[in-house]
């Protein structure tokens, strides 16, 4: 009976690790997939804007970078609402740029037709991780969670 207290004194230690490492590793690798899912929307939100609303080579309006930041941070395209993830309080960690492709030849149809710049839209965002045992002391400052998405801009 002794020896089964002292096995279980050691090996609790151990085991708890184990288990709030397994959680902490379960909380990144969600957190990590929410802002890839959040970038996606904003890249698919921001293609299917018009294409008035881009300028090649390299110009996005100043509305459409406000609504794909609130797109992609918060699902909504108004101002305020809440984020996906709770650190992620601030729109400027996401950025939108614009790059064209110029199209050599080819008589294209559809929404192409008569474009000589094919604008694509990346949107990207570095939001700064938080632990689930934030509130416990362990904090990581250096630590973020980055992801991209490209959509090429349809103009619907």
């Amino acid at each position: 009976m002794a020896a089964a207290a002292a096995e279980m004194a050691l090996v609790t230690p151990m085991l708890i690790i184990l288990m709030f490492g397994s959680f902490e590793l379960g909380n990144y690798f969600l957190s990590e997939h929410v802002v890839a899912k959040a970038v996606r929307d904003g890249a698919r939100y921001a293609a299917r804007r018009s294409f008035t609303d881009f300028s090649c080579p390299n110009s996005v309006a100043t509305d459409v970078v406000d609504k794909t930041r609130n797109v992609t941070r918060t699902g909504q395209v108004a101002n305020g609402g809440a984020a996906r993830l709770v650190n992620w309080t601030t729109p400027a960690t996401v950025s939108v740029t614009l790059s064209c492709t110029t199209i050599s030849g080819g008589n294209y149809s559809g929404i192409y037709k008569g474009m000589v710049d094919l604008p694509k839209v990346k949107v990207s965002a570095t939001v700064p991780y938080r632990s689930l045992f934030n509130n416990l002391g362990f904090t990581s400052s250096t630590l973020n969670l980055v992801s991209e998405s490209e959509a090429t801009v349809q103009g619907l």
